[in-house]
């Protein structure tokens, strides 16, 4: 019962119901479908493999439908592409035609509008530099080539200096959210967030549907850095996608990103995903490289509610050996002491409609700390409480026993928390009563153990969380 926990993409390596069924045995929290590649009906499949799966195994395997967002790409180019020389002139045109050395096409219809001169232009995740030097500002613009490199056909264009006028969802996008949302999706993650308003207008439709999935937004723009704060208020929870931030930003600026929003996920009660090139040696070898075991085990100790996979499961040779290993890395990281209780203070800026929920929380968690407790348990319709525990990172299980079937898979992205259905609302004491004997025929307790219980009362009204029992097993 490792607290991180793994997400993993599905692909052509790992989209049969088998492999499916041994990463989810080994320990796989999250399937991530990935919007960027494959079409509707294989995701479809995953889907109900995935849902069939936990039905069999009494699984919650929680669904993450990864939005592509805008991605800038290049046109069409030669076969086996062409050589773009340092130094040499390099048209960009929004004209569709194959390309060549001396120009290249742009599905980015805005292009020259929205580029200025004396901005980069990087493609193919950063291994060719264009410097802007004019724009006609309306298709075509004029670059030299900083840093040369073969381009082939429908490479990725990243913008670090140039303000993008795409919304923050395509018609693309938003045809792929209607079908995660009717299938019923735990989490939509949102690519390419520059802004708090990307987020609120997901949200929106996300409301509109009646849908009880959350939001993921991506970090991977300067944008987003610089907006960090508002953006971690108004999303569910933060991805640090570190594939295409490490292009637009300096590599050597990552690791610190990288903590900063962990430690800010950590203050807000956000969980927070560390994702991109984790075990990327994976995808051809059964064992990950000494520095990818450091990098999973610094995210564990950075507080990450989860780290991530990402070509090691979806098209990699060894995807249930990648879950295995993430996993026994992520156990022994847990066992070093200083991960728990380290943000254990109670919230400087008060929400006065949950003030008594948030106090009795980090009340559980101190008392937590003191009596060390085996396990909290809370009763919750919405999961806030599981949130709210898990943000201060108790060394004890938290265990949320909720009536609402939809949270149970939902909280498999939270740090530490582990969801039960439950639905015999009868008293607070009978409730605790069957809740613990239901804890301890599973092995979760044992008898001489400390546990927590947090809960409102009276019970049947299911109100604000208003009442912390600490009892011995």
């Amino acid at each position: 019962m490792n607290k991180t926990k793994v997400v993993a993409t599905i692909g052509p390596a790992s989209a049969s119901r088998e492999v499916l069924k041994s990463m989810i045995i080994e320990g796989l929290d999250v399937v991530r479908l990935n919007f960027s590649h494959g079409e509707h009906e294989q995701h479809l499949k995953v889907i109900q493999y995935v849902r069939e799966l936990d039905r069999e195994l009494g699984t919650n395997t929680s669904l993450l439908a990864d939005l592509q967002g805008p991605k800038l790409r290049i046109g069409e180019m030669p076969d086996g592409g062409a050589l773009l020389v340092q130094g040499t002139t390099v048209r960009v045109t929004t004209r569709k035609q194959v390309g060549s050395a001396q120009i290249i096409s742009t599905n980015y219809k805005e292009f020259a509008a929205d580029v200025k001169a004396g901005e980069t232009v990087l493609l193919d995740d950063g291994k060719i530099t264009l410097k802007v030097i004019s724009t006609n500002g309306k298709d075509e613009v004029v670059t030299q080539v900083q840093q040369g490199g073969i381009l082939s056909s429908r490479k990725g264009i990243n913008l670090p200096n140039t303000h993008v006028s795409l919304p923050s969802l395509s018609e693309k996008d938003l045809a792929d959210l209607d079908f995660a949302l009717a299938h019923e999706v735990d989490w939509i993650g949102l690519s390419f967030v520059r802004r708090a308003d990307d987020i609120r207008a997901l949200k929106k439709i996300i409301e509109s549907r009646e849908s009880h999935a959350k939001v993921v937004a991506k970090i991977e723009k300067p944008e987003a850095v610089r907006e960090i704060d508002s953006i971690i208020f108004e999303t569910d929870a933060v991805m640090v996608a570190r594939g295409d931030l490490g292009v637009e930003m300096p590599l050597q600026a990552l690791p610190l990103i990288q903590k900063k929003v962990i430690h800010k996920c950590n203050e807000h009660s956000k969980p927070v995903i560390v994702a991109t090139q984790m075990m990327e040696s994976m995808i051809q070898s059964v064992t990950p490289t000494r520095a990818e075991v450091n990098d999973v085990a610094n995210a564990v100790l950075d507080g990450a509610d989860a780290v991530m996979l990402s070509g090691e499961t979806s098209v990699g040779k060894y995807p249930v050996e990648a879950i295995r290993v993430m996993n026994s890395i992520i156990e022994e990281a847990e066992k070093y002491p200083d991960i728990y209780y380290r943000d254990l203070h109670a919230p400087e800026e008060v929400d006065e409609s949950r003030f008594i929920t948030d106090s009795v929380c980090y009340s559980a968690c101190r008392l937590a700390m003191r009596a060390r407790a085996a396990a909290i348990v809370t009763m919750s319709f919405s999961g806030y409480t599981g949130f709210k525990i898990s943000s201060q990172r108790p060394n004890a299980h938290i265990f949320v026993f909720t009536a609402n079937r939809k949270i149970l898979s939902q909280m498999s992205l939270v740090w530490g928390v582990s969801a039960f259905y439950y639905d015999k609302m009868v008293s607070t004491d009978q409730t605790i009563a069957d809740i613990r004997y239901f804890l301890r025929r599973q092995s979760l307790i044992k008898d001489g153990e400390f546990i927590i219980n947090i809960a409102s009362m009276p019970i049947l009204e299911q109100g604000m969380t208003n009442m912390l029992k600490l009892s011995r097993v």
